[in-house]
């Protein structure tokens, strides 16, 4: 099977990249624009095989997608590309509107017109898995969980631009018939995350004795994911998945963002010890805008129907991130140097 993957240069993506051509045996065409957040670094152990290649495009543009789609001769796409951070959408919102909504318009398409001139049995056989996040639902209470029927009521930039791409595709799906299938996932973590998400900004500011900000009163909840059990689940999607459905994809982890951090703090204090505690390290800062209260994820149907199921818990892929941070400062020391060096971000400008 040869499946283009965009975004496949970012942290999810690369996940996928490496399952699906070292795990899978699939050729993988990358197509990514290489913003801030797309490292090559990132695809070094694909980066050589003979099943892997790479695309540098924008995926708002057409034309380059277009002849994407007819060199590569596609069984699939698997689309990632997206800006994804919350807190650059809140002070920046016009590129998530650009590549998100745009762009994943243009892809749509792209594959549309691809189709259109494919012989019928590659047509039959394609799919289209759109990959997105369960922030478009919304907030939770204390109780209850998102499952693939829940109401689309998104509080960011971000989520809105992402529920907006949900929507392009499922339509896609009924007008034109393109066999689409939507995933929406939890909060991801693990090796090659890009420092500026939580548990990567944690750990790198904890390596160098710096405040661990925690926004609120650090009771916001998270159901967290780690990225090669996601990798893992794209792939059956994309193998098993029914076109028009959709799949809620969780790790049945929820944890208050606090204590995430407090894990992190044990598990430095553990691995690379210092004079006091890295708890000691923890600072509160002013919430951010619209932070939604809990997000929790129901994987049901992903599990009873493609036999999915995680395989970290949050304590044995955490313990597995810390540590590949802790062995990775190859990778993330240049990203702390040029492109990120751990400040606050999606403050709100006069």
């Amino acid at each position: 099977m040869r499946v283009i993957v965009t975004g496949g240069a970012g942290f999810i993506g690369s996940a996928v990249c490496r399952h699906f051509v070292l795990d899978l045996g699939h050729d993988v065409v990358v197509v990514d624009k290489l913003t801030y957040a797309g490292n090559m670094d990132s695809l070094e152990p694909v980066a050589s095989n003979p099943k892997f290649s790479f695309e540098r495009h924008d995926i708002c543009d057409a034309d380059a997608m277009n002849r994407i789609f007819s060199q590569h001769q596609p069984d699939a796409v698997v689309h990632l590309a997206a800006e994804s951070h919350v807190d650059r959408s809140i002070s920046g919102s016009d590129v998530f509107v650009k590549t998100n909504v745009v762009g994943t318009f243009t892809l749509l398409e792209a594959a549309r017109r691809y189709l259109s001139l494919a012989d019928r049995a590659r047509a039959k056989d394609f799919r289209f898995v759109h990959v997105s996040t369960d922030e478009v639902y919304g907030s939770l209470d204390d109780v209850g969980h998102f499952t693939e029927t829940t109401p689309y009521d998104p509080s960011s930039p971000y989520s809105a631009t992402k529920a907006a791409s949900d929507h392009l595709a499922k339509a896609w799906h009924r007008t034109y018939d393109l066999p689409v299938i939507i995933s929406n996932c939890s909060n991801n973590y693990g090796p090659y995350h890009f420092p500026e998400k939580l548990i990567p900004l944690v750990i790198l500011n904890a390596l160098d004795r710096k405040a661990l900000p925690v926004y609120g009163d650090g009771s916001n909840v998270r159901d967290w994911l780690y990225v090669e059990d996601h990798a893992r689940a794209l792939g059956l999607i994309l193998a098993r998945g029914r076109p028009g459905e959709n799949y809620n994809i969780g790790g049945r982890n929820e944890r208050r963002n606090i204590d995430v951090v407090r894990q992190i703090c044990s598990c430095m204090d553990r691995l690379r010890p210092i004079e006091n505690s890295h708890h000691d390290l923890i600072r509160f800062v002013p919430d951010r805008p619209g932070h939604d209260r809990r997000y929790a994820i129901d994987a049901t149907k992903l599990e009873s129907e493609l036999a999915w199921q995680a395989q970290e818990t949050f304590e044995t892929g955490i313990e597995k991130t810390v540590q590949w941070y802790l062995d990775r400062a190859d990778w993330w020391s240049p990203l702390r140097r040029r492109v990120y060096s751990g400040e606050r971000l999606g403050l709100l400008k006069a």
